[in-house]
């Protein structure tokens, strides 16, 4: 469920607020003369925000590579990533 609370409570109870976006990791929505202002979230859901965004584009990305044929094959990535991060040979399930 969302919470909402007005923005009269960012300065009388920001702490309590605080702690709401860090133990729930869930936003706060924020009215601002009873209309939708502001959405607060942790400093570390943000960056999961961001991070699950950012891989979703690159998801689009590769779908995208793939429906054109501009892609590359899946051993020649693989073998790269092997040789730049020191990976070694990933042996596939039998």
């Amino acid at each position: 469920m969302a919470t909402i609370r007005p923005s009269a409570d960012l300065r009388n109870h920001y702490n309590e607020i605080s702690d709401f976006c860090h133990n729930h990791r869930e936003p706060v929505y924020i009215t601002k003369n009873g209309k939708g202002d502001l959405v607060l979230l942790s400093n570390d859901e943000y960056e999961r925000l961001c991070g699950r965004y950012e891989l979703y584009q690159l998801l689009l990305e590769g779908l995208k590579d793939t429906k054109t044929d501009t892609g590359r094959p899946a051993s020649e990535f693989f073998n790269d990533m092997e040789r730049k991060y020191g990976f070694g040979k990933i042996s596939s399930p039998r």
